[in-house]
């Protein structure tokens, strides 16, 4: 085999960021290197990739969309993008905001992030000062809060390149109970569309965007696995009342850390016990310091661990500590070849061989941990209904006990505690869902 070609099949099996179903960040296509449609008889794949090719296509990825906003965005010093010269802070005191003032900052929104006890500065740098030395000056002038960058996160699903092939295409939908009167969940992820049928035995709640509607494919996606109910197509929690906060509204710069808090801030208020995040970037304080606080309230927040390979660094939020970390597997309960692994991973669930609701109409194949997450949300929506510490460790407690374990462990760093929810994907012969493939 030529050099290069296992990183080049291990880009083009993930999908790797060109061309993600979430369109929301505008991340531009990568041209990849041309691989073989053919392999020899018994290779494997799992040998031939190379698990940081998906990773430097990430990053290949964020140079181009920084390139292609350098008015709005800048890398930060690892190379992931940022809102140029805007940091997001929470907490400062009354003397520190001065000082801060005083240094030449501008506020450009304050905003208290209902039932968490924090408040949320966003802050414009002086003229002439990088954003690095921003940093750097917020934090020698205010060391009790809590400061970073303003950073952006991305979708963590691959496009499917092919019709999928499923063990169950010619099977009975496995039925699936209603979502017991009064069930909600809530979403943090691109718009969703609430016209769409699969949605019309559930309520959704819109929020973001400044009251605007800005659907996508992405959150429409991922909300119809969470809530979806239009047969023979059922997500893990059909019928239940939906939240959903729109943190992109088809910006570049969409998905930032301050809309994220905010989003966070609003479902606190909601008092909606279970969000699915998927979302993936890199670690912030903001973002963890706002995870912790939702997590110590009793709220249980899932997310996608992303799809940059077994070998990649670890992705954010699914790596904080509480977060429900979710992997995916394929029809055959396979991990997927670019799921991220780590001690992070809690369970693992359908993400690919499988359909999901899509714009403007009808359904789609899907790939990638975005679409297993929504289906652990989904399940433990079912079980917590609302915000409480003690009852959230339990519900997940108990999920875990349910799941099919696969590996050599009671919990090891590819399945987590297991296999949940593997009768709630839906097979896209069953719907006749049209595959994604590239432009």
């Amino acid at each position: 085999m030529r050099p290069g070609t296992a990183a080049a099949l291990f880009a083009l099996v993930c999908g790797a960021l060109t061309q993600r179903a979430s369109p929301q960040i505008n991340l531009p296509a990568v041209r990849l290197p041309q691989v073989p449609t053919q392999l020899p008889l018994g290779t494997n794949l799992n040998q031939l990739a190379d698990p940081g090719g998906a990773l430097g296509v990430r990053a290949l990825a964020a140079q181009r969309l920084i390139r292609s906003n350098r008015q709005t965005l800048e890398a930060d010093p690892n190379g992931a993008p940022i809102v140029r010269a805007q940091l997001v802070v929470l907490d400062l005191s009354t003397g520190a905001l001065a000082a801060i003032n005083a240094a030449g900052f501008t506020v450009l929104r304050r905003q208290t992030l209902p039932g968490l006890d924090s408040e949320m500065f966003v802050l414009r740098a002086p003229a002439g000062m990088s954003t690095r030395r921003a940093l750097a000056r917020v934090r020698e002038l205010a060391p009790q809060a809590s400061a970073d960058y303003d950073h952006l996160y991305s979708g963590s699903a691959a496009a499917a390149t092919g019709a999928a092939r499923s063990q169950e295409s010619g099977a009975a939908r496995p039925t699936l109970a209603d979502a017991p009167r009064g069930a909600r969940v809530g979403l943090i992820d691109a718009g969703v569309q609430p016209g769409h049928a699969v949605f019309q035995s559930s309520t959704v709640t819109l929020w973001g965007c400044d009251g605007q509607s800005v659907p996508s494919a992405h959150g429409t996606q991922v909300a119809s696995l969470l809530v979806g109910d239009a047969a023979p197509f059922r997500g893990a929690a059909p019928g239940a009342t939906l939240y959903a906060a729109d943190v992109y509204c088809g910006a570049p710069a969409g998905g930032a850390i301050d809309t994220i808090a905010a989003a966070f801030g609003w479902l606190s208020s909601q008092r909606v016990a279970v969000i699915n995040v998927s979302l993936v970037g890199p670690d912030n304080l903001i973002l963890r310091r706002i995870v912790q606080q939702m997590t110590e309230h009793g709220f249980v927040i899932v997310a996608a661990v992303g799809n940059d390979g077994p070998a990649a660094a670890p992705l954010y939020p699914a790596s904080y500590t509480d977060v429900v970390a979710v992997t995916a597997i394929d029809a055959q309960h396979h991990l997927l070849l670019e799921d991220g692994h780590g001690p992070q991973v809690r369970f693992a669930a359908p993400g690919a061989d499988m359909a999901a609701a899509t714009l403007p109409d009808g359904y789609v194949t899907v790939r990638g941990t975005s679409f297993a997450a929504p289906i652990v949300a989904g399940l433990l929506a079912l079980r917590l209904p609302e915000p409480d510490r003690a009852e959230a460790q339990q519900v997940v407690a108990s999920l875990a006990t349910e799941a099919e374990h696969r590996g050599n462990a009671a919990r090891d760093e590819s399945y987590g505690w297991g296999v949940v929810g593997a009768n709630v994907r839906t097979a896209p012969a069953l719907v006749r869902a049209r595959p994604l493939r590239e432009p």
